[in-house]
């Protein structure tokens, strides 16, 4: 199965806890303005990677303890980062998912296609909501604007409604934590 990304970045203290690996994905359809990636944005553009070979590439770098899907969106490529997700579960990576869209959105998505509900379900955290310039916030922890949230997603599931990570609370700024 194959993967559009758009880069790796390796050992990466920014995009969640721990020292991680990130993939970024290719494609978005939200278009914040004030992105921080837009390059992302083309579905068309990036690289295509096969989940087999990226798994091996990641797990490679024995410093790793996380991985954590940015973008672009990777909500538009649910099934393939589900797959990549269950591959790097063989090493209980830390899994964290950044999307534009809210949990509340996906988990009515996830009601409908099974590979968002599976995603979802790999991973630990997730940083949602889209990036909003009039909310912009450099000192947040692992987030670009005062909307998004770090959600706890296995308590999240459970409950059915969005159950906020410690990490939301314990670290709302970068120099707290």
């Amino acid at each position: 199965m194959q993967l559009r990304i758009a880069g790796l970045h390796r050992q990466s203290v920014v995009d969640g806890p721990g020292v991680r690996t990130v993939v970024f994905t290719q494609g978005c359809r939200h278009s914040c303005p004030g992105c921080h990636n837009p390059q992302t944005h083309d579905p068309e553009g990036g690289r295509l990677v096969d989940i087999n070979e990226l798994a091996a590439e990641i797990l490679r770098d024995k410093h790793v303890r996380g991985v954590t899907f940015s973008g672009g969106e990777p909500f538009l490529q649910p099934r393939a980062l589900a797959a990549l997700a269950r591959l790097l579960g063989t090493r209980r990576v830390h899994l964290v998912v950044y999307s534009g869209y809210t949990f509340e959105e996906l988990l009515e998505k996830g009601r409908q296609d099974q590979a968002t509900a599976a995603l979802l379900a790999a991973c630990d955290l997730l940083i949602d909501g889209p990036f909003l310039l009039e909310q912009r916030d450099i000192s947040l922890l692992y987030r670009g604007s005062r909307n998004q949230r770090i959600i706890d997603l296995p308590a999240s599931l459970k409950a059915g409604e969005a159950v906020l990570s410690e990490l939301h609370f314990r670290g709302l700024k970068r120099a707290d934590a």
